[in-house]
């Protein structure tokens, strides 16, 4: 991420100085940090600000990128624990009530993203006030893709989600949290289109994201798991699927599943070459994401080791995959009001097919010939968990195309206690 992501951080102290809780919302004083008129009056205060909602989305082992792959790959078996002294992680692989409020890393997540939510809502509303709206657009849109990421990741494992930051807020269905990560974006997007970025802006904030395109990408994605299968293909007809978004990493600003799990083998490894899927939805022998995603260690346990975009300290990590755009093509195909079998199948065939992928997954594999709209819609889930392995995508994903309980270790997470502890409004527990 350069230096750039630890330089600009600093700027934004006042955004470390306060532990932020839906339920309850504790201030720390710090007479060292600037104050927030400093911070949030400035387009410097501002862009460091924002730089420091992409460093506790991404760097470290508390991270929202790490919990969200880690949480996720557990508990859809794509994970399994190396070393039984990690009590958060064999809790998630034993899954069940295993998993409760008292969780440490469902409630690092839940607190992180809702940070990085009130972080993001005083970048946008102050952005709002600069005079050059081209900066402020960039600052709008790129504060805006991590907080609808948040929304988006809290809507992914609680069955509801809170309706704003504050005391004893209300919830909403995580549908409707889906539906307000939309509304971010297209506000975002609204921004950028009144007001190009400026260059100054993107030149002062971490090379890799692709603003617009992930815009875009975010808004298919949302759209999809809301069942807004015309707004889903809309938008991921918009994204360019040639390019990258990526959040980088570098010598000091490590890849936080490599930092973690990969160089140390002593957290969590892939489960091995099925990617966590039983037949007949394994992948193949011939499928080039297997050896993309995973790597064999002859002589030390576990054989099967963790591979991609997780094998390097250095190595970037997709905000999206130009696969998922678009495998949610095909499945808009396939659950529109008129099921399209045939466009939807080519679509699927051009990630079945892939041999020119810009990140190098590419399955090359034989066209696949599903027959009816059901054996579509089994192969689009069979390939998404191929293709999105460790994207913290695949427990949605058994959601919505209904698979058992008994291939999850649990459906929907409990709520962390500190925030029923704080807030009444808090829902109860799902059963699983």
């Amino acid at each position: 991420m350069k230096n750039k992501i630890n330089k600009l951080v600093l700027i934004a102290a006042i955004a470390g100085t306060a532990v932020i809780q839906t339920g309850c919302k504790k201030d720390f004083d710090n007479p060292n940090a600037a104050t927030d008129d400093q911070v949030f009056s400035s387009p410097k205060g501002l862009t460091g600000a924002a730089v420091g909602l992409q460093r506790v989305y991404t760097l470290g082992r508390g991270s929202s990128l790490y919990n969200l792959i880690t949480i996720n790959g557990l508990t859809t078996s794509e994970l399994i624990v190396v070393n039984t002294g990690n009590t958060a992680e064999v809790q998630l692989a034993a899954g069940g009530t295993s998993v409760d409020g008292n969780h440490s890393m469902l409630t690092q997540f839940w607190t992180t993203c809702n940070k990085i939510v009130y972080d993001a809502d005083k970048i946008i509303d102050n952005a709002k006030n600069l005079s050059d709206k081209n900066y402020a657009s960039g600052l709008i849109a790129y504060a805006s893709i991590f907080k609808a990421l948040s929304i988006g990741n809290m809507s992914q494992f609680w069955e509801k989600v809170p309706a704003g930051i504050g005391t004893n807020v209300t919830f909403i269905d995580r549908v409707d949290g889906f539906q307000k990560a939309i509304t971010v974006i297209d506000d975002a997007l609204a921004a950028i289109a009144a007001n190009t970025i400026s260059a100054s802006f993107s030149a002062n904030v971490p090379a890799g994201i692709d603003i617009t395109n992930t815009l875009y990408a975010l808004k298919a994605r949302y759209s999809l798991y809301a069942g807004l299968y015309s707004q889903a293909l809309s938008a991921a007809n918009l994204v360019d699927l040639t390019k990258k978004s990526t959040f980088n990493f570098d010598a000091l600003s490590l890849n936080p599943v490599f930092e973690t799990a990969t160089s140390t083998n002593n957290v969590v490894q892939v489960k091995d070459s099925t990617l966590g899927l039983l037949v007949p939805l394994q992948p193949s022998l011939t499928d080039g994401r297997v050896p993309f995603y995973t790597s064999i260690n002859p002589t030390i346990s576990p054989r099967f080791r963790i591979n991609g975009f997780f094998n390097a300290a250095g190595v970037a990590i997709p905000v999206y995959l130009p696969g998922e755009i678009t495998l949610i093509k095909a499945e808009c195909y396939a659950r529109q009001a008129s099921p399209d079998l045939s466009t939807g199948t080519t679509e699927l065939n051009k990630v079945v097919q892939k041999t020119n992928d810009p990140f190098g997954v590419n399955a090359n594999e034989p066209a696949a010939t599903p027959a009816t709209i059901a054996e579509l819609l089994e192969q689009i889930y069979r390939h998404r968990c191929i293709e999105l392995f460790m994207s913290g995508q695949k427990l949605e994903d058994m959601r919505r195309f209904g698979r058992p309980n008994a291939e999850k270790k649990r459906n929907l997470m409990p709520y962390p206690l500190r925030e029923r502890d704080n807030n009444p409004n808090t829902p109860p527990d799902p059963a699983f």
